[in-house]
């Protein structure tokens, strides 16, 4: 079959500017509830968009690991490409694909680090080998094979026989604030539902439009 040639009707369900949520973190709490419900597999799997001040893009899968009034936050080494492009751009997008409930939510802002205390937090609940693989993984580095990786995360196992890892001051959390999100329904004949909410920038008030398909 041609690539040209595949295609899917939606018809799951609508959206209206009547039906959502005045605020656009109660809309995502719902629709990530039911996402949850449905038993996706990791709902919290987002693409993550960041862009040097040249222009260059670069996107990667992360997951969400918690989200409020404050924005939406991951976890991810900061000496990684994706931390060096945010330290020099701070905005950035996020992108959440519910192929079954044929749903998008598109994010985007700005992003700031959170508290030491929430990432210590945080890392303290991670399995052990997450621990010990965030400190032996030099992340988006050039590497000569798999070998070093191996070597350094036996070594790892040794010293921290006792399962108390610290977690390296290189890695923590990072919260996308947004200053716009917008929800996707699909709709048949490709004439899909989009809500967006947009930040106005001197009261702060959310703004709700609708944008054509």
């Amino acid at each position: 079959m041609s690539i040209a040639n595949l295609r899917k009707d939606y018809t799951q369900g609508e959206l209206s500017e009547s039906s959502v949520d005045s605020d656009p973190i109660r809309q995502f709490r719902l629709w990530f509830d039911q996402a949850l419900t449905s038993q996706l597999l990791e709902p919290n799997a987002m693409t993550l968009a960041t862009a040097l001040p040249s222009g260059e893009v670069s996107a990667r899968i992360v997951l969400l690991k918690g989200f409020d009034e404050r924005g939406f936050v991951f976890f991810s080494n900061y000496l990684s490409r994706k931390a060096h492009e945010i330290d020099e751009n701070p905005h950035a997008a996020l992108l959440f694909f519910w192929a079954e409930l044929e749903r998008q939510v598109r994010i985007e802002g700005t992003t700031e680090r959170v508290d030491a205390a929430d990432s210590d937090t945080y890392f303290a609940s991670r399995p052990l080998g997450s621990r010990l693989g965030a400190i032996a993984s030099p992340q988006s580095q050039v590497i000569p094979s798999r070998t070093p990786l191996e070597e350094k995360m036996a070594e790892l196992q040794r010293q921290y026989a006792d399962g108390n890892v610290p977690r390296p001051p290189h890695w923590g959390g990072t919260r996308v604030i947004p200053t716009q999100i917008e929800f996707w329904q699909g709709r048949p004949s490709r004439l899909h539902d989009r809500i967006r909410y947009r930040k106005c920038p001197t009261t702060h008030a959310w703004i709700i439009e609708r944008l054509a398909p």
